[in-house]
């Protein structure tokens, strides 16, 4: 038994190179840690039946069967791909096992052994689980498979007595080196996906240091300095060979390799540019002759060309390059794409200046101008905490951030839906949220026949940012707010609720005095006296806002609005 416990080992080693080696292969790594779709569940399935049936030959004959590693391949397809890739990789292995031995001994009894163990695999590991990978499972779906195989290896074979002997010899050393062996897998996988997801975790970094870095210059909106200074900055922090930034017709901007024929102010010399301005798609020619460059002897050989979008228009675009052929990776595509997500949302903020001098509603340019540059540094900051804990959420709270932005900067000249308000909000409740985490609870309580009701844009977010800000958020342990609408006699009733601090009557009365001039420690005022006068001036006194508080308890802000 102790030699062959060593074999098994020796065996199993070479195994694990092998699995090594055919990981580094970033085809394999996709298989192996993305979220298999029908045709990668199939190759996985192909994969760990070959693997199966590399650990039948590597095995260690003994009484006229095979002591052998190959519940380490169809068992590992059950756990990474679930239990039909199990199935699968156990029938392609286990019909490899019996049909190389027809009529042996052991040969039906490891057929149908090895089907189970894939099956089983998937369905123990992702019952027992507590993270994606976890080795000390996988080691425990090991010992019950091998346990089960044993216990088949008794049934099946005759005569009985020959079987339960060689189940004495192999059971306990295939039991522990294949049960060791899976834990091996699983962690060698998790060690690749955790890998992907640092690099991953790196580029949103990057990306959100090079926005930060570019923020004061994008705000002037997509001019020949302010595209100068972000490819300079690219260039810098990025390892790319050089970096272009354009408008609609020309070469803003150009920085590194090549920049003789590509300066500023050059007309467009890529017809890949050209097709993406068109399409308003990611382009990623990888040849010199995909990337169409008009100077002969350019040699750029690949790149990356990602659309800059403003106001849902594609105003220019961003190209990364490299010099070598087939060498734009995964990794530059999810830096494009990302810098490209953030310079949009970058030159939507910087639509705000302009669309104030635009917009003649006084009502409505007061709400823009209290976009606060604070708000959005904290929610660059809350994101880039994320990055490195979860990039999921930190990507969702980007889409999060250029769709509040993108209401505020243009919210439309006519009347919004309530569920268009409503959607505003969330946007706004996500980013605060993730901020201040459990000290910000939000419920809704919504008729549905309300939600198509007509109101001015920007009424609703105000009043929940008030709520938000100079109600629960100055209590330690924070609160809720609660956001209800229903339809009343030809009203829709609107209602922001929170069990905040509160105000004193004294204040309550004095909050729509003077409204020309608030006073600066007047937070809570301005955003009222903002939404209450377009709401007097568009339906009557009688629909502006009602302001119920009591000091301690919280405060109710409501008002209504004429529906047909």
């Amino acid at each position: 038994m102790h030699n062959l416990l060593i074999n098994l080992l020796e065996r199993l080693g070479i195994f694990a190179i092998a699995f090594i080696l055919i990981m580094r292969f970033d085809i394999f790594k996709r298989l192996l840690t993305g979220k298999a779709n029908r045709y990668e569940k199939l190759s996985l399935s192909v994969l760990f039946g070959l693997f199966g049936i590399a650990g039948t030959y590597m095995g260690v004959p003994i009484q006229n069967a095979i002591a052998n590693s190959r519940v380490v391949g169809v068992a590992l397809g059950g756990i990474l791909g679930g239990p039909l890739v199990g199935f699968a990789a156990g029938v392609i292995a286990g019909g490899h096992r019996y049909l190389i031995d027809i009529g042996g001994f052991t040969a039906t009894a490891c057929g149908v052994a090895t089907v189970i163990e894939g099956v089983a695999g998937g369905l123990i590991y992702h019952r027992l689980k507590r993270r994606p990978f976890d080795p000390a499972v996988a080691f425990i779906t090991g010992v019950i498979v091998e346990s089960l195989q044993m216990a088949i290896l008794l049934i099946i074979p005759k005569p009985f007595s020959a079987a339960l002997n060689l189940v004495s010899i192999i059971g306990l050393p295939m039991i522990l080196v294949n049960s060791l062996g899976l834990a091996l897998f699983v962690e060698l996988v998790a060690s690749v996906y955790k890998e992907k997801e640092r690099f991953a975790a790196s580029q949103a970094q990057t990306a959100l240091d090079i926005a930060l870095r570019t923020l004061p210059f994008l705000r002037s909106g997509l001019t020949g300095a302010s595209a100068s200074e972000t490819a300079r900055i690219i260039l810098e922090m990025a390892d790319l060979d050089a970096v272009a930034i354009s408008d609609e017709s020309q070469i803003l901007a150009y920085a590194g390799a090549e920049n003789v024929h590509h300066r500023p102010g050059t007309p467009l010399l890529h017809a890949s540019t050209r097709t993406v301005l068109t399409s308003g798609r990611i382009a990623a020619p990888l040849t010199r002759e995909e990337i169409s460059c008009t100077h002969a002897d350019c040699r750029l050989g690949s790149a990356i060309i990602v659309p800059l979008v403003k106001q849902d228009r594609t105003i220019g675009t961003l190209q990364l390059f490299r010099l070598k052929e087939n060498g734009i990776t995964p990794l530059d595509r999810e830096l494009a794409n990302g810098l490209a997500h953030l310079f949009s949302n970058q030159l939507e903020i910087s639509a705000l200046d302009e669309q104030k001098k635009l917009v003649k509603d006084a009502e409505i340019k007061a709400l823009q101008a209290q976009i606060n540059p604070h708000f959005l540094f904290n929610a660059i900051n809350t994101i880039i905490s994320y990055t490195r804990t979860s990039p999921e959420t930190a990507s969702g709270l980007l889409v999060k951030l250029a769709d509040f932005f993108r209401t505020n900067i243009n919210p439309g000249v006519g009347n919004v839906s309530l569920a268009t308000e409503l959607e505003h909000c969330r946007a706004y409740i996500a980013i605060e949220s993730a901020r201040f985490e459990e000290r910000i609870r939000v419920s809704y309580d919504l008729d549905e026949t309300a939600l198509d009701c007509l109101l001015p844009p920007l009424i609703l977010q105000p009043l929940v940012e008030n709520a938000l800000k100079h109600g629960i958020l100055l209590r330690e342990e924070g609160g809720e707010v609660n956001i209800a609408a229903h339809r009343d006699n030809g009203l829709v009733r609107i209602e922001v609720r929170d069990n905040g601090v509160g105000m004193s009557a004294a204040r309550l009365a004095a909050l729509f005095i003077d409204a020309d001039r608030p006073s600066p420690q007047e937070g809570a005022g301005i955003a009222l006296k903002n939404v209450n006068a377009r709401l007097s001036a568009l339906y009557g006194a009688e629909h502006a806002l009602r302001i119920e508080s009591e000091p301690g308890q919280g405060t109710t802000v409501s008002f209504t609005v004429p529906q047909p």
